[in-house]
């Protein structure tokens, strides 16, 4: 219960209770770490400009020994109480500006876990492990003209 005391025009010192009821939900919500690396990996892959994630050597393994984790692929995540720290490995296209986009990805990912978790992101770290050439599709120009036959 707090009491204020406000002033009105007419220089009057008015005091006004109020109650403010407060109710706290306990809850116990875990959020897996896979759960954080695929809403992770997924606002990073929808930036202009990657061209893909990679896979990390732990990464690798497990993909070899069985592990099928396509959405979270190149994302490794820290999870320390509520402050998360997320790692991801992507491709970039060819002729984008770096920088730019691993600020959009950077920000795409602290926007989408902070958002659809709750938590806090310390960092987001882009890190680039190649240079991906978009294949420019060559096509045949075979001409074949066909010219009508005069006949007369």
């Amino acid at each position: 219960m707090s009491d204020k005391k406000e002033k009105t025009k007419n220089e009057e010192v008015v005091e006004t209770t109020q109650t403010e009821e407060k109710v706290e939900i306990a809850t116990n919500l875990n959020i897996s770490e896979d759960v954080i690396g695929i809403i992770a990996g997924l606002a990073a892959s929808e930036v202009e400009g990657i061209a893909g994630m990679t896979l990390g050597f732990v990464d690798g393994i497990n993909q070899i020994l069985g592990s099928n984790k396509k959405y979270s692929k190149g994302v490794k995540i820290e999870l320390d109480g509520k402050k998360v720290t997320v790692d991801i490995f992507v491709n970039v296209k060819y002729g984008v500006r770096i920088p730019d986009v691993a600020w959009a990805a950077q920000t795409a990912v602290k926007n989408a876990v902070e958002t659809m978790t709750g938590l806090e992101v310390v960092a987001v770290n882009i890190n680039v492990q190649g240079i991906i050439f978009e294949k420019k599709e060559e096509k045949k120009e075979a001409e074949v003209t066909v010219e009508p036959k005069d006949e007369e």
